[in-house]
């Protein structure tokens, strides 16, 4: 019995919207409902804001277009993991999957089901995150119990539960879920800057900054709560596995995915500009639910909550089916914990991979919100930053299939990328070492675990992964 249910693959069953749509809600999801707040006493300019938004659109471009074309050379579910493992090494590409367990997907789970709480608290006043029933510790390491965290751990249950299913059910709640959340936004934008109690003034009325990093410091260190925003570009590579026709796809998903997010994100911070002066925002977690009760009143400012709670939870579908893929492809080329590869026959789907994710992001939801953002942005940043690079390695090969876009101006795309993403984690460990230090932390725990474990037992022999012992 075990051996046959080992042979059970993936199936490749979801088209381009539906690969586009995960891209979009991995996307949209907690940073830019939360990050605007903090970035305003950070950064104590609109145009500043707008900038780093901007910054980051177009960094994340710059990755979707490299990773089309590692795509289409590799259409294996994955993601960092296969590219790094067949650029650098096997080590790397364990490091990569370990990060992403943590970093990559459980710890944003655990941040967007945290700001869907938070969202909730509108109507349930018992989530609201100051409203804690006790906390462990002091500080950026302390531990919080209460409303929130309850709320935010049976929304991961509920999603880690329906991803046990068959990925086309859990597609067409994906695809529903999405569609909601593209409208809402659109119609939060054109009805807040058409008819909302916003002034332009705001755009030019700065606010006394809250940090004493000198700004062009703090800039970069802001690029990584942007960055976070913006992760998720490169979702569909995680069920390459799973996508009809992935040479062709793959690139169209995360063209299309990462054009529209972008969009959004600059409509809704200038519509959260518009609504808000920058001084009043400062520190607001909660800012989008502040923006529509200033654009449209109180009343309706409760819709806004409700459809942003909405939205918040096809991010949450779309990680925690993202995410086991990862864990999968690690577990068949034995770099993980042999569980994680093992698919069930009835759903077709790696339902232990989604239980331990569920489990690790619950956990993680009771630690300090603006530091795990911080982490993820860091951890995040650093290991696509590397699998954008592979393409210089991977070029050398006379039968790699060059991508146009990437081709035009190279090495300009792949390169920008690289150098910005040093940057952001440079400075994100000099200006934010807790974070950083965390992050350099469980990466050099992943280091050891794969010296003690997939090195010592033998499957590794001549730098590769040794896929039949």
């Amino acid at each position: 019995m075990e051996p046959a249910l080992a042979r059970v693959e993936l199936r490749r069953s979801l088209g381009l919207w539906s690969a586009t749509a995960l891209v979009v809600s991995n996307m949209i999801g907690t940073a830019i409902f939360t990050s605007t707040g903090f970035m305003a006493g950070d950064l104590g300019s609109a145009g500043l804001i707008l900038l780093a938004w901007t910054v980051g659109a177009a960094f994340a471009f710059c990755g979707a277009l490299t990773y089309s074309e590692l795509a289409i050379n590799h259409p294996q579910s994955g993601g960092e993991y296969v590219y790094l493992t067949k650029a650098y090494g096997p080590s790397w590409g364990f490091m990569s999957g370990w990060v992403s367990f943590f970093a990559g997907f459980s710890a944003p789970i655990a941040a967007a089901a945290l700001a869907f709480s938070y969202y909730l608290a509108h109507f349930v006043p018992a989530l609201d995150p100051s409203r804690t029933a006790f906390t462990v510790g002091s500080g950026n390491l302390a531990l919080k119990v209460g409303g929130a965290q309850m709320a935010a751990c049976a929304l991961i249950g509920m999603f880690t539960l329906l991803n046990c299913l068959r990925v086309e059910t859990v597609a067409k709640v994906q695809n529903s879920l999405t569609s909601l959340k593209v409208v809402s936004i659109v119609a939060f934008i054109l009805f807040g800057l058409a008819a909302g109690a916003g002034n332009w003034s705001h755009f030019t009325t700065a606010a006394v900054r809250t940090s004493t990093t000198p700004l062009p410091a703090q800039f970069l260190v802001s690029l990584l709560w942007v960055m976070v925003g913006y992760s998720g570009w490169n979702a569909a590579t995680y069920v390459a596995e799973e996508i009809r026709q992935p040479e062709r796809t793959l690139p169209r998903a995360l063209a299309l995915g990462t054009a529209l997010v972008a969009l959004l994100y600059l409509g809704l911070n200038v519509a959260f500009i518009y609504a808000t002066p920058l001084e009043s925002m400062k520190g607001v977690l909660q800012v989008g639910d502040q923006a529509a009760s200033r654009l449209f009143g109180a009343g309706v400012a409760g819709t806004f909550s409700a459809l942003m709670a909405l939205a918040i939870m096809s991010t949450v579908n779309a990680m925690v089916t993202a995410g086991p893929r990862v864990y999968y492809a690690m577990a068949k080329n034995r770099a993980f914990p042999g569980f994680a590869g093992k698919v069930s026959r009835r759903s077709l789907t790696p339902i232990r991979s989604v239980l331990a994710q569920g489990l690790c992001a619950m956990l993680l939801t009771f630690t300090s919100f603006p530091q795990l953002v911080v982490f993820i942005g860091f951890t995040l940043t650093l290991f696509t930053m590397l699998a954008v690079a592979s393409v210089f390695v991977f070029r050398r090969g006379a039968s790699w299939k060059r991508l146009g876009s990437v081709s035009f101006a190279y090495p300009l795309i792949p390169l920008a990328y690289t150098l910005l993403g040093t940057g952001m984690t440079v400075y994100g460990l000099v200006w934010q070492p807790v974070a950083g230090f965390a992050a350099l932390v469980m990466i050099g725990a992943g280091a050891l675990v794969y010296r003690l474990t997939v090195v010592k037992d033998g499957r590794v022999k001549d730098g590769h992964l040794d896929a039949g012992s």
